[in-house]
């Protein structure tokens, strides 16, 4: 059975960090493209970044120079360090997986996780 599973979410201050983590298991890791979505109340579910095989390959503008996304092939594990958080970066964040052939359509990827809850409050 595929599973992704995200956990790290929480509430905090304008400014402080979380670190998103998004266990995967029944697949071969490696062979996806691994991506974080995130979406806020009201708003389109948004791609936030991707990592292939041979490191990140997307990072929406918004987040650039605060946000990370890594991979642990060996513990199948995704990651996304999300430092100086602002307002504006609440959402419910998922995990997804997959070979899209547009990175931007979340159809296209074929694993999704639950999610987890993000609150920034300024």
């Amino acid at each position: 059975e595929v599973k992704l599973v995200e956990s790290g979410g929480g509430s905090v201050e304008a400014g402080e960090s979380l670190k998103l983590s998004c266990q995967a298991s029944g697949f071969i890791m490696a062979k996806s493209d691994m991506s974080w979505w995130r979406q806020a109340p009201g708003k389109e579910c948004e791609l936030v970044s991707i990592i292939g095989s041979d490191g990140p390959k997307y990072m929406v503008d918004s987040v650039k120079g605060r946000f990370t996304i890594s991979r642990d092939y060996d513990k199948n594990m995704l990651y996304l360090q999300m430092n100086n958080l602002k307002s504006e970066d609440t959402a419910m964040y998922y995990c997804a997986a997959g070979r899209p052939q547009n990175i931007y359509h979340a159809t296209d990827y074929t694993y999704w996780g639950q999610g987890t809850q993000v609150t920034v409050s300024s």
